[in-house]
């Protein structure tokens, strides 16, 4: 547990990507066998340890600490865990010799019957150190955040073993904590890892925005353009009898939607668009991402959401047909295999991403200013010669949105909002990415505080408390990377150049739109979109 938790320690401390890397790959060579790989999975976020409820550790507390004092002390430092790790008054001044280790832990507290845990926690808060204590309340509590990704986790691992960490993500799905085999084969002692299924999670390929430029010189006749649908991206996987749905970062939300699960008929790895509503074939409407948005990040589906919100998937390619893998075909030659399968899947669940013909970029240009459905927020440009890359290679694949006024910014900075708001982090300072000094920066563009939903402002205020890194008066820094962050989709009534701000835009009215979860940090827009749009504004006057 202690080295476990001087990792955390350190990795919060350490603000450049390259040192978290090397603390990481340093952990994960260094900690024996089972505690690295449980130490793995708290960080990735695929640990399953028994949830201690909050209530409880404040019980435990207030058994040894006035509660007035405990209150004044949990509303300064503002993280439960924090609190508790400091505050712990134990019975015996002496620290105890030994330190358990963290593999041991987890199992223990999984094997715990219901009326045993709270004996052991108690008797556990005794034995660890502050630091120890803190990583243990977050890892039982669930309350991990410290700036590390999945993606960087991998990273580590693949630097731990000289590998490229797409073979990394290849195997990760079908792997399980304390990951042993992983490390065995990594170090060098075994084969490569064998899944039983290969029904994983794939890296998706990702889009470049379109910018001043970017289309010029490419020959419209070389591309096909789709509609970018308003939903979140997905990955369907199904061989044998296992079937997954996974979100584009590769988290499995397939228990959110047994309906989706339920109806693929086919085997094979399917990326595409999750939506509500009916599908084209359906002739009902597809809905928007309000809509969709009930039924995301919830742990049971009742009968009643299935049949108000109807979840369907509009399908933009295909990674494997069968156990074949064809992400080496053509795009046209994929699209082909991915018709005939949609023509043959369930109505109500599947459907095909619609080509939409043009002839020139100003055709095409036209077509995405003024799209047939209000769902569509742009169009896709996708070479027809273009295999399926894992990642961000420019060329094959362009996005360019329809409503200049929308971006996806990283939250930097949280202020506390006044009357019933008074006690919750309402007020944000959002960013976007830019070079500086020659490597990507965030820097602010604006500040909104409004466009959420009460239960959404209760997520953001839980994150700036759970993530915080700095303050300033009553500014809270929040941890904001390349690799970890809170994403938000702002929208703004319009944009000028300004002398007054660091970045050099001003927003007028900008608001929060939406929370993407799904969507990682690197993912923001970055300020050369924003100067963009003035310059678009401006040549349109």
């Amino acid at each position: 547990m202690k080295a476990f938790a001087t990792l955390l320690d350190r990795l919060v401390l350490t603000p450049s990507r390259n040192g978290k890397l090397k603390l990481l790959t340093d952990y994960f060579r260094d900690t024996p066998d089972p505690d690295r790989g449980y130490g793995l999975a708290a960080i990735a976020g695929t640990l399953e340890v028994r949830s201690v409820k909050p209530a409880m550790l404040r019980e435990l507390v207030l058994e040894r600490m006035d509660e007035v004092l405990f209150r004044y002390s949990y509303d300064y430092v503002g993280d439960l865990a924090e609190t508790i790790s400091l505050v712990w008054d134990r019975e015996s001044d002496a620290e105890h010799p030994l330190q358990p280790r963290l593999g041991a832990v987890i199992r223990e507290m999984n094997g715990l019957g219901r009326t045993e845990v709270r004996a052991y926690v108690r008797g556990l808060l005794d034995r660890l150190d502050t630091s120890s204590r803190f990583a243990f309340l977050k890892l039982v509590t669930g309350g991990l955040r410290i700036g590390v990704s999945a993606r960087l986790a991998k990273q580590a691992l693949a630097d731990l073993g000289g590998k490229d960490v797409t073979e990394i993500e290849t195997l990760w799905h079908g792997l399980a904590p304390p990951y042993e085999p992983l490390f065995a084969w990594l170090e060098g002692r075994t084969d490569r890892p064998v899944l039983a299924t290969p029904a994983i999670f794939h890296s998706v390929m990702l889009s470049t925005p379109v910018g001043n430029g970017d289309l010029d010189g490419l020959d419209p006749a070389d591309f096909a353009a789709e509609w970018k649908w308003d939903g979140i991206r997905v990955q369907l996987t199904g061989f044998g009898r296992e079937r997954r749905l996974y979100s584009r970062s590769g988290d499995d939300i397939s228990g959110t939607f047994p309906d989706i699960i339920d109806a693929m008929n086919f085997e094979g790895v399917l990326d595409g668009e999750l939506l509500v509503g009916g599908t084209a074939r359906s002739n009902n409407p597809t809905r928007t991402f309000g809509d969709l948005q009930q039924r995301l990040n919830r742990k049971t589906v009742s009968s009643r959401m299935l049949d108000d919100y109807p979840a369907f998937i509009r399908a933009y390619d295909l990674l494997f047909s069968g156990d074949r893998d064809v992400r080496g075909e053509t795009y046209v030659e994929r699209r082909d295999r991915l018709t005939a399968i949609i023509d043959s899947s369930p109505h109500e669940r599947f459907d095909l991403s619609p080509l939409v013909p043009f002839s020139n970029w100003t055709d095409l240009d036209a077509l995405r200013k003024a799209p047939p459905d209000p769902v569509i927020e742009g169009v896709m440009i996708k070479r027809l010669d273009s295999t399926y890359q894992a990642g961000r290679a420019k060329g094959p694949w362009f996005k360019w949105k329809r409503d200049p006024y929308n971006i996806d910014a990283v939250l930097m900075y949280a202020q506390r909002g006044h009357g019933k708001r008074s006690s919750y982090y309402s007020d944000f300072t959002f960013g976007v990415w830019t070079e500086l000094d020659g490597k990507d920066q965030l820097v602010p563009v604006g500040k909104a505080y409004f466009g959420f939903t009460d239960a959404e402002l209760e997520q953001l205020d839980r994150f700036v408390r759970n993530n915080t890194t700095d303050r300033f008066g009553p500014v809270r820094a929040i941890r904001a990377t390349h690799d970890f962050g809170f994403v938000v989709e702002v929208a703004f009534e319009g944009i000028n150049r300004s002398t007054r701000h660091k970045s050099g835009v001003a927003m007028r009215f900008p608001r929060i739109a939406r929370l993407r979860e799904d969507k990682p940090p690197y993912e923001a827009d970055r300020l050369e979109t924003l100067m963009a749009m003035i310059d678009g504004d401006a040549a349109e006057a």
